[in-house]
């Protein structure tokens, strides 16, 4: 008699698909969990990029950043003043200096001599001008008197002159006594031509002809006195003139010497007006013997430094770099649509590559106004900063360069050209 089979041996034919259907089910809802799980990761993701997106976004408007910059200070060409022969180099490549501090020397004997020179000269030019001051003196006292010497010939000129009218008016008194002297003399002799007749008829006596005869010859005898005289007057008339023609000469010459011993007195002006060419030449020299050491203008490093005592050097041959240590600054380029809540007096913090990021705070001084175009737009003329566009087939942005003052910075830590990286606080605000 055969056995029936075990249950665990015969098998339901409906079993299999049941088991199947199961099995289907299950996988059903297993991949729905790994979809649902994947899509939920990619959302995660995409949320999460998309956040961190809008904080980039909102850092680089709100506070801006970029690691387009550099440390930058102020600095000058250090060149003589005056050519010479270095005699004293004070200084080293790379030596930081203090206001004031002898940076070198330049051989400054032939400036010694130089302003021993002019110091010579004006000396001497004031000697002159006390010579001419003493020997105008000595003119004015002749000039003085000459002055008087006029006075005294112009005196005796008019006395001269008196004595001419004076013997001029004896000689009109003479002329007009010999007049009556002559009419007396007619009148005398006219009446002797009437006695002289009358004696031959004894009308009157021989002693009234002889008295008419005698008065006649006695008045003869004084007009020929009188007139004598008169000669006499005209010649001292004559005499007196000359004199006075001599008198009026000589005022002419005094006048003369008068004017000449005044006009010599005006030769102090051309010596007068060398003093300032000459005080010139001093402060001169005094200016290039001073030049001859040159002092540190501010707190520096000298930099580039490729001379050595001994040199010849030129006027304004540069020796060496003096970098400006007072004040430091790093020159960042934002791109224009970063600055549109940056402005001067804005906080700033500053991290310096070469010192593993070393934080630095700052103050924004400055945004620039202006670059050199792209090349493709056009040029300008020389004088604007010039910002390379790294990119060719998208359009950048334009970036400015703003200046952020560094705010105390420790000692030696900062060299020009330092990469930064640069962070504004535009909401921070500090004074400008």
């Amino acid at each position: 008699m055969l056995e029936a089979p075990k249950n665990e041996d015969v098998q339901n034919p409906s079993e299999p698909q049941a088991q199947a259907g199961q099995d289907a089910g299950r996988e059903t809802w297993v991949d729905a969990g790994v979809r649902r799980r994947g899509w939920l990761l990619t959302g995660s993701v995409a949320l999460a990029a998309l956040l961190i997106l809008c904080l980039a976004v909102h850092r680089s408007v709100v506070n801006p950043r970029t690691d387009d910059a550099e440390i930058l200070a102020n600095f000058i060409g250090v060149a003589p003043q005056v050519e010479g022969q270095v005699s004293v180099m004070s200084v080293a490549d790379n030596q930081y200096v203090h206001a004031g501090d002898l940076l070198f020397s330049i051989d400054d004997r032939p400036y010694q001599y130089a302003l021993a020179q002019a110091l010579s000269d004006q000396a001497a030019l004031e000697g002159q001008i006390e010579d001419r001051r003493r020997q105008i003196r000595s003119q004015f006292d002749e000039a003085h008197s000459a002055d008087a010497s006029v006075a005294s010939s112009t005196h005796t000129r008019e006395a001269t002159r008196a004595d001419v009218g004076g013997a001029e008016a004896e000689v009109l008194k003479g002329e007009n006594n010999v007049r009556k002297l002559n009419a007396e003399l007619e009148y005398a002799d006219d009446h002797l031509h009437r006695l002289e007749p009358l004696l031959e008829k004894m009308y009157v006596t021989v002693d009234q002809v002889d008295k008419a005869r005698s008065e006649v010859k006695q008045k003869a005898k004084e007009v020929a006195q009188a007139e004598n005289q008169v000669a006499q007057l005209r010649k001292q008339v004559a005499s007196s003139d000359q004199h006075f023609q001599q008198t009026v000469s000589d005022v002419s010459v005094r006048e003369q010497q008068r004017n000449q011993a005044y006009h010599a007195i005006a030769i102090l002006d051309p010596l007068t007006a060398q003093r300032e060419q000459r005080a010139a030449a001093v402060r001169q020299a005094q200016y290039n013997l001073n030049n001859c050491r040159i002092h540190a203008p501010f707190d520096g490093y000298v930099n580039n430094l490729n001379t050595a005592q001994g040199a010849y050097v030129h006027v304004g041959t540069q020796l060496f770099t003096l970098i400006d240590a007072r004040q430091w600054w790093a020159t960042a380029n934002f791109r224009e649509t970063q600055l549109a809540n940056v402005a001067p007096g804005s906080a700033a913090e500053v991290f310096l590559l070469s010192q593993g990021g070393t934080l630095l705070h700052g103050t924004v001084t400055s945004i620039g106004y202006g670059v050199s175009p792209d090349p493709s737009v056009g040029s300008l003329a020389p004088g604007l900063p010039s910002i390379t566009r790294t990119l060719s087939w998208v359009h950048l942005a334009t970036r400015y360069p703003v200046r952020i003052r560094i705010d105390a910075p420790p000692p030696g830590m900062l060299r020009v050209g330092q990469s930064v990286v640069a962070v504004i606080h535009p909401d921070v605000r500090r004074d400008h």
